[in-house]
């Protein structure tokens, strides 16, 4: 595994582009100087694997850029993707020593990675690290809910303009309160389906479907734009205002 120490040319923490909204979101200057002596970065290729499970991890580490998968691989060798990191998430879990899942990248990736004992000495130290990781880590439970219920309960196309929702949302071109965004899809339709427990033909005919109806429109395979948010979560079945469903 090829990977590269990019502590040289990267911003320093209170200059980086994941500020607030990364693990370290709460920090006062001094806190950033303390964790700022304690990180080097990693970039990978696309499809480069980060981390296998069950190896031993010696970092955590903040998403910078790009997209990883994290994948489940079962007794009988079949795979199953259970989860995305995208931008400012977080990976590894401080007190476990192995990897849960296997961490790959999907597109071309930079890690901001903190070595795992002094990361750990600093949350017991600084509660603002702390409290932080303890938020996102309930932000990450309520993903998993979500999950389950686009899993169990949606059809195919509410999963997909689901997907689409999630990832609009999470991408920097979309602002608070707009109603057009765009962004670039970081999963093949194949691993769409396989996210997604389709087919296939099934993940393009409904991509087909949103776009003839002018609910997202395609620029080349991967770059998807969104004319109104609306419309595109009025595809995914979620009770958004509060209401009964009829």
């Amino acid at each position: 595994m090829s990977q590269h120490d990019l502590k040289l040319g990267h911003p320093r923490c209170g200059d980086c582009p994941i500020r607030h909204r990364a693990v370290c979101a709460r920090c006062e200057p001094n806190e950033l100087e303390a964790l700022d002596a304690i990180k080097y970065y990693r970039s990978f290729e696309a499809g480069q694997t980060v981390i296998w499970s069950g190896d031993r991890m010696d970092f955590v580490a903040s998403v910078v850029s790009g997209i990883a998968t994290l994948t489940q691989t079962m007794e009988d060798g079949r795979r199953q993707m259970v989860g995305l990191l995208l931008p400012s998430d977080f990976v590894g879990r401080p007190g476990r020593a192995t990897a849960a899942y296997d961490v790959t990248a999907t597109t071309d990736l930079v890690m901001c990675c903190f070595r795992k004992k002094p990361f750990e000495d600093m949350m017991a130290s600084t509660p603002h690290i702390s409290q932080r990781l303890l938020e996102m880590t309930l932000d990450e439970l309520d993903a998993a809910r979500e999950w389950m219920l686009l899993l169990g309960r949606k059809t195919a196309r509410e999963k997909i303009a689901s997907l689409l929702a999630i990832l609009a949302r999470r991408d920097a071109s979309l602002k608070a309160g707009a109603g057009a965004c765009s962004f670039d899809l970081p999963l093949s339709r194949e691993e769409m389906a396989d996210y997604l427990g389709l087919t296939l033909e099934t993940v393009s005919r409904q991509i087909s479907a949103l776009k003839r109806e002018g609910i997202i429109a395609l620029e080349g395979k991967r770059h998807i734009k969104v004319a109104d948010f609306d419309r595109l979560t009025e595809q995914t079945g979620d009770d958004t205002d509060g209401g009964v469903l009829s």
